[in-house]
């Protein structure tokens, strides 16, 4: 099985053989029979940049893996550039996957791409109210977006910010994007958003991102800047609040998936999953060095309350 992640692992190997032993994906494989290099040959690529992607991709498929496995479309965009054949099973990619053409339909996709799609611009609207109602009086907002790793995919951006525009207007928000273009921009991104005087930020979430959220959330917390996460990971990893799908839940959806695929199955064959589930987190640590008061209507609503 091949790998195509946006950024380089981050974990030393006794750290990675810890993580998989806990990550739903590899202990839903594992239950499913398959044992991480023993009868599961991994080949981990990954990318910061278009070429680097591309390039990534072209030797995962010259490998002639059984199947490539992809967090996020944006890396799945360039292995489909590549085969056509070998099986690609995406998790949670945020594009709409039938109106851009990448599949036939959700329920027979057809070709050699299935896995799991969040509409994460859907969610903004929520992800907005949420914002308000824990600080009443905020009236901009920020909106970072990644464009190192999205390249093959642009109108995820376009209409990411479009919905966000649209969403605010009821709540009498105003909305200033800011994109990170290269991996060293990230403290760039956030000087900018002090000089135009964000009270609040929306983080867009992607593979990219994701693999630094650490960065992300400490910026955040330097700035003192309210910010909202798309996944529970970042709430986990010190990020104020988080609304988003159960990655868990996905993940475990995911490697069932891969496990299917490896025994047989033809991906066109298996329907493009959404989630059906979606969770609620706030770090009440990163509350209070805010100087903020979660209020109990809020609390009430959580799925996870990191003390």
């Amino acid at each position: 099985m091949g790998i195509l992640s946006a950024s380089p692992p981050t974990m030393s190997p006794d750290q990675a053989l810890e993580f998989r032993s806990r990550n739903p994906f590899w202990v839903t494989l594992k239950d499913l029979g398959w044992v991480y290099g023993q009868n599961l040959v991994v080949e981990d690529r990954w990318g910061e940049s278009a070429d680097e992607l591309r390039a990534a991709a072209f030797d995962l498929v010259r490998l002639k893996v059984d199947l490539l496995w992809s967090p996020g479309f944006s890396p799945a965009a360039y292995l489909l550039r590549e085969t056509k054949t070998i099986p690609i099973v995406v998790f949670q990619a945020g594009v709409d996957l039938v109106a851009d053409g990448f599949v036939a339909s959700l329920a027979r996709p057809g070709g050699n791409l299935t896995g799991s799609q969040v509409f994460q611009g859907a969610l903004v609207p929520k992800r907005l109210e949420l914002l308000k109602a824990l600080v009443p009086s905020l009236s901009r907002v920020a909106l970072l977006q990644d464009r190192v790793t999205t390249t093959a995919v642009p109108n995820v951006l376009i209409r990411y910010t479009q919905q966000a525009a649209v969403a605010a207007l009821p709540l009498g928000l105003k909305i200033d994007t800011f994109v990170v273009q290269h991996r060293d921009a990230f403290p760039s991104a956030f000087f900018d958003m002090m000089k135009a005087r964000a009270q609040g930020l929306l983080v867009m979430s992607s593979n990219f991102f994701s693999r630094r959220r650490r960065e992300i959330v400490d910026l955040a917390a330097k700035h003192r800047i309210v910010t909202l996460y798309e996944h529970q990971q970042y709430a986990e990893a010190g990020g104020l609040m988080s609304y988003g799908a159960s990655n868990d839940e996905m993940l475990r959806r995911s490697a069932v998936y891969v496990d299917k695929i490896l025994r047989g199955a033809q991906p066109g064959d298996l329907p493009i999953e959404q989630p059906t589930k979606f969770e609620l987190s706030f770090n009440l640590k990163t509350a209070k060095a805010l100087g903020l008061t979660i209020p109990p209507s809020l609390l009430q609503r959580a799925d996870q309350v990191i003390a």
